[in-house]
């Protein structure tokens, strides 16, 4: 089984600039969790590729680049196709740069609406092209932090996308993992220096815990 993780920094972790293929995020967390838990494996290798993590069940392949936003991501599937004919498990974690594309200054009201709707769109063509191809897609909520307060005007558009988000999980019948909420609860609990490292990127401890929703539902796709 292969799993293709598409998205922005929040994904990518210096997966080409560091010396962990798959980054230091919840991608290379995924892989150690499909390492330790998956009874049979052999010893885990890297492909030659150097972007992807290879068990006897499980392979994992990091395709998330800093700065992408979807029309980013959209064009890179299209160019590409990064091997969907094998069937894949790709999950999808975009729109924050979208959000922040928006939030420039000098945008108004009126284009921040165009955008969104720009964004919905483009986001439809990619499920489309991803669901031709894999065997399931996973949608991730895109989330922020009101840590600095600056983000807390964010917040607004964040909820608008997870909306639009949800609705083309619906459409498509796929399934769709809440994270904006979750986070920010348990960043309100124990303090948001131990799940944000700027508002937007994860403290290891973050990535933990995204890397644990996807799990089970990656498992559960593998499973059935």
């Amino acid at each position: 089984m292969q799993i293709i993780c598409l998205g922005d920094s929040i994904t990518d972790c210096g997966h080409l600039l560091d010396d962990f293929p798959l980054g230091n995020g919840y991608v290379q967390m995924l892989a150690e969790m499909f390492q330790k838990e998956i009874p049979g494996r052999r010893p885990n290798s890297y492909s030659d590729n150097s972007r992807s993590f290879l068990s006897n069940t499980v392979q994992i392949k990091n395709y998330g680049f800093d700065g992408f936003t979807i029309s980013r991501v959209l064009d890179n599937i299209r160019q590409h196709r990064i091997s969907l004919h094998r069937s894949p498990v790709v999950t999808l974690l975009i729109g924050i740069n979208d959000i922040g594309l928006m939030m420039n200054t000098n945008r108004t009201a009126s284009q921040q609406k165009q955008m969104m709707a720009e964004f919905s769109e483009h986001y439809d063509e990619l499920l489309k092209l991803l669901i031709a191809d894999a065997r399931q897609v996973i949608l991730m909520e895109p989330f922020i932090f009101p840590h600095p307060e600056e983000y807390q005007t964010w917040i607004p558009h964040v909820r608008t996308m997870s909306d639009l988000i949800q609705n083309l999980a619906a459409k498509y019948r796929l399934p769709f993992v809440p994270l904006h909420d979750d986070l920010n609860k348990i960043a309100a609990e124990q303090g948001f220096d131990a799940i944000t490292i700027d508002g937007i990127h994860l403290t290891a401890h973050g990535h933990e815990l995204l890397a644990r929703k996807l799990y089970s539902l990656v498992l559960e796709t593998i499973a059935g």
